[in-house]
């Protein structure tokens, strides 16, 4: 480790004027991804502005056709939420295969979402629904919002409040993990509402969590796991480790994506 500034923010407003007031400063959630990358010295920010005690970022709330989950809700909230299981049950889904239970009682929807981890499953929820990315200075569209690997649309001074889900018809979360981490080695969101079918990748994709445009088309048309059974990736598009090679990647998009839309059925 190194040295760097610690300051736990007394509200939103203050959290924000942190960040600005210190060039490199990064807001810290539940730590699970950003306290590893600094260990690593993969990340060196100069100050970190702690958000854990900030009542108004905590909570889940339904009002009509809309899910809003405030940023730093822990992965066991959302897990253990009544009100997600009758309306988006593939995210109870998702929330309950992250990590392990320390995890899951630490990490944050927000932490998750704003870090933006290639093998991260919520940015594949917001992507595979359609999402809105509420901030403090605005709302992005999900589909504006992951720019790259560890890289969204954020700008340094702003943090992620909380995240609208619109109600799908039905939805289903379905991934192929690392046995040790749990990461999504391929992750399938696929949805089909009011924004139409989408089906967003995570964990495989060399750049980022992605959508399937082919694969969305024909599941518009049947939807169905047979309707995609024809449709390959570029193997050069995805990501190539010790866990798994681009091609093996590749293939398991197919394999998961149609589980995804099984489990939709």
């Amino acid at each position: 480790m190194y040295d760097f500034e610690f300051a736990r923010a007394q509200s939103v407003t203050d959290a924000v004027a942190r960040l600005k007031a210190t060039e490199g400063a990064k807001p810290l959630a539940g730590g699970m991804t950003l306290l590893p990358t600094i260990k690593l010295r993969l990340a060196k920010p100069s100050a970190l502005v702690d958000l854990g005690r900030l009542p108004d970022l905590k909570g889940i709330d339904v009002a009509g056709a809309t899910v809003t989950i405030k940023a730093m809700t822990r992965h066991a909230d959302v897990l253990r939420s009544p009100d997600i299981a009758k309306t988006i049950p593939a995210l109870v889904t998702l929330a309950g295969g992250i990590g392990d239970v320390q995890v899951r009682h630490r990490g944050t929807i927000g932490g998750s979402v704003a870090n933006n981890d290639p093998a991260a499953d919520y940015p594949a929820a917001c992507l595979g629904l359609g999402a809105t990315i509420v901030t403090s200075k605005r709302e992005i569209p999900a589909d504006a919002f992951f720019v790259a690997l560890f890289t969204t649309a954020l700008e340094p001074d702003e943090i992620i409040t909380a995240i609208r889900f619109p109600i799908p018809e039905r939805a289903a979360y379905v991934k192929f993990k690392n046995p040790a981490s749990r990461y999504a080695i391929v992750g399938a969101f696929v949805s089909k509402g009011p924004q139409g079918v989408r089906v967003a990748i995570t964990g495989a994709g060399d750049n980022g969590v992605f959508r399937v445009s082919p694969m969305e088309a024909a599941l518009t048309k049947d939807f169905a796991p047979k309707a995609i059974e024809g449709i390959r990736l570029d193997p050069g598009n995805m990501m190539s480790d010790i866990h798994a090679s681009s091609e093996y990647r590749a293939h398991l998009v197919g394999v998961i994506t149609r589980r995804a839309v099984a489990a939709c059925l």
